[in-house]
């Protein structure tokens, strides 16, 4: 279910499934205010003012880097950025890859005996609903770390530790939305380059290459214990986040106008736009950035989907 149609309904939303690849680098995160240059040309290709934006006084908007001299400019910009962030839709967004059963994992590793992991089958049946490894846990007394070491070794990822957990700095890395829908919670940045995103029993490679390419940031994706994380979620939904505007257009012409007009209004000092599973999220900066992870104020995101296809 699309992430934005459980809040506002609509009709023939098309997916779009799969994200742009991992070679599409964006430039690093706004740090100037004004254009640089006088003779700093347009970052459109296909500009077509030759020398007259040196007459033109404005010094932004910026998309993805580069400044545009026009709306007509930014326009086209954009239009790129859809037509690539659209690029592959209809595809899968991950090559199946066979886990072990995690029953069957944490047999083999001796974690749990056959008939513990027969009685959590068995009450998973009754029930009809619950985690194999919540029944484990509840059920037969499986210490919930071995459950989450398991759920590991099924990811191929680390257990990630959660301590010293700042959830107000950390909320402007990702909308609301996102760590609600998603199951997501950003846990740390290290080193200025690094950060952490952990979630419950499942990872979500689409999210964690979306954050990558907004922030700049080298994003480690794992797992991290449930009787932890649910309170830290819990914790950082209750955070302020950076203003979010839900926008849905009739076709992908529709979505650059609607964005063009709003970009050419607010005039950020940057602006990016990457696919998140069935939407695209555009982030605009206002304010330039200092550190890894931008004040809440400096930013404001647009989650956009596509109505027709």
């Amino acid at each position: 279910m699309s992430v934005l149609i459980r809040r506002i309904p609509a009709q023939g939303i098309s997916p779009l499934s799969s994200p742009a690849p991992r070679g599409t680098i964006l430039p690093p995160y706004p740090q100037r205010a004004v254009r640089g240059s006088l003779f700093e040309t347009c970052s459109n290709p296909g500009c077509a003012s030759g020398w007259l934006h040196l007459w033109r006084s404005r010094t932004a908007p910026f998309v993805e880097g580069g400044w545009t001299c026009s709306a007509a400019c930014t326009a086209q910009r954009l239009q790129a950025a859809v037509a690539r962030e659209l690029d592959g839709r209809g595809g899968i967004v991950e090559t199946h890859r066979h886990r072990v059963p995690l029953g069957l994992l944490m047999l083999e590793h001796g974690w749990i005996t056959a008939a513990q992991l027969r009685g959590a089958l068995a009450s998973q049946r009754e029930q009809g609903s619950g985690r194999l490894g919540q029944w484990l846990v509840a059920r037969e007394g499986v210490p919930e770390r071995l459950v989450t070491r398991a759920l590991g070794l099924q990811w191929s990822c680390p257990v990630l530790p959660l301590e010293a957990h700042d959830p107000e700095g950390l909320a402007p890395l990702l909308p609301r939305l996102f760590l609600d829908a998603f199951g997501a919670l950003p846990l740390r940045v290290a080193a200025g380059r690094l950060v952490y995103l952990g979630f419950e029993d499942r990872l979500d490679p689409v999210l964690a290459l979306a954050l990558e390419r907004i922030s700049g940031l080298r994003v480690e994706s794992g797992l991290v214990q449930g009787s932890l994380f649910q309170p830290a979620h819990a914790r950082m939904l209750q955070c302020d986040f950076p203003p979010v505007e839900l926008l849905e257009a009739a076709s992908a012409p529709a979505l650059v106008t609607a964005l063009t007009r709003r970009i050419e209004r607010m005039r950020p000092l940057d602006t990016r736009m990457v696919r998140v599973h069935d939407c695209l999220w555009v982030r605009l900066w206002t304010a330039p950035q200092n550190g890894p992870v931008p004040d809440r104020a400096a930013v404001q995101d647009i989650l956009c989907t596509i109505a027709s296809q």
